[in-house]
């Protein structure tokens, strides 16, 4: 049975709510254990975060959020564990009741989002300017340590916040049940609905070209993946370049409807639309029909990767008046690059290479 949600609000750290792990009848003598439900609910949670790790790209661990994923992940399995060991060998015989376990790892989760999110943020904004030489190993490591601070200082506040213990919910008849009490995290509500209400804003000004702006991105991503097809190292890094025969077709895709473009600003919002909208519109969906969601569930790899994607896009557009579009931000779901040009006159995005990038990045490229 999943966690019933009680309208009430404590030091800001969100709605309580009681995950009920034990019910009894006694009308007909029945007694029901909901430990194996939520050792379900943890395996399913485990299965799609191992997806989802696997579907959003190579990872580079010497950027710190790629480390708290992987972090995640593992957290992930060993709560599946210990709940799966806490069914099998009974809430006696195991490490830690199923009540406890599920109390803290709650208020764990719930301790995470904030403090991984400025990590992230800073070492994005800083990475090239103090990080850039550093070996890969000593950049691993440290996003590693960090990262374990992180989670240290997250099982220290679990282990020292007011934990009550198995309480008895109000009877309803001849039925009792047995629960504990969970929360639910308050900055990923506050964010998810705080991004959807923005995003969903910015969008009234251009709805009746937002149309036409998609067909063309689609048209530049295809144009983008037959340049990177030809194997051209430096179309690999730019993906562009200032052939006629394809400056003449990039022409055509972009100026079909016009000379009208975006702003650079919005261009990237539609970029990062295109692919989360729909984890936005879930989540705000959950919020709307009161569906409560405890913190060792929306603490997820697709919110984690959903604020890595958002923090990509903010420094890259912060970036790109200096640097083009050419960064050392690391790989991502949303194609910062083909929105970049889509917002740019195609006299502008079609500069060769050199004028863009940086004297330290052409010596990898030549070199490789």
């Amino acid at each position: 049975m999943l966690p019933v949600t009680l309208l009430s609000l404590e030091n800001g750290q969100g709605v309580k709510m009681f995950a009920v792990v034990e019910q009894w009848d006694e009308a007909s003598d029945r007694h029901t254990d909901n430990t194996n439900k939520y050792f379900m609910l943890l395996l399913i949670k485990l299965g799609l975060e191992a997806g989802v790790f696997y579907s959003c790209g190579t990872k580079k661990y010497t950027y710190v959020l790629s480390v708290c994923s992987l972090s995640v992940l593992l957290a992930d399995f060993v709560l599946t564990f210990l709940m799966g060991a806490a069914w099998f060998l009974g809430a006696e015989k195991s490490l830690v009741s199923p009540c406890a376990l599920l109390a803290n790892a709650s208020t764990t989760y719930g301790a995470l989002p904030l403090p991984m999110m400025l990590l992230g943020f800073v070492d994005y904004c800083l990475e090239d300017i103090f990080m850039s030489d550093r070996p890969a190993f000593w950049k691993t490591l440290r996003n590693v340590l960090l990262t374990l601070v992180v989670w240290a200082l997250a099982v220290n506040y679990s282990l020292h916040s007011s934990y009550i213990g198995p309480v008895e919910l109000d009877s309803v008849g001849e039925k009792r049940a047995l629960a504990c009490e969970v929360r639910e995290s308050a900055l990923i509500t506050v964010f998810t609905l705080g991004l959807f209400t923005a995003t969903l804003l910015t969008l009234v000004p251009f709805l009746t070209r937002i149309p036409r702006w998609i067909r063309e991105a689609h048209k530049l991503t295809e144009a983008r993946e037959e340049q990177k097809n030809m194997g051209s190292d430096l179309l690999f890094t730019s993906s562009w370049n200032h052939d006629l025969q394809t400056k003449s077709q990039l022409e055509e895709h972009l100026e079909e409807n016009g000379p009208a473009r975006p702003p650079l600003w919005f261009s990237m919002m539609l970029g990062f639309l295109l692919f989360w909208m729909p984890y936005l519109l879930m989540s705000v969906s959950c919020l709307i029909f009161g569906l409560g969601i405890p913190a060792y569930l929306s603490v997820n790899l697709l919110w984690l990767e959903c604020s890595n994607s958002f923090l990509v896009g903010l420094v890259f557009w912060a970036k790109s008046s200096t640097r083009g579009p050419y960064s050392s931000l690391p790989d991502n779901v949303c194609l910062w690059q083909v929105y970049w040009h889509l917002s740019r006159d195609i006299q502008q995005s079609l500069l060769p290479v050199s004028m863009f990038i940086p004297p330290y990045e052409k010596k990898n490229i030549l070199h490789v």
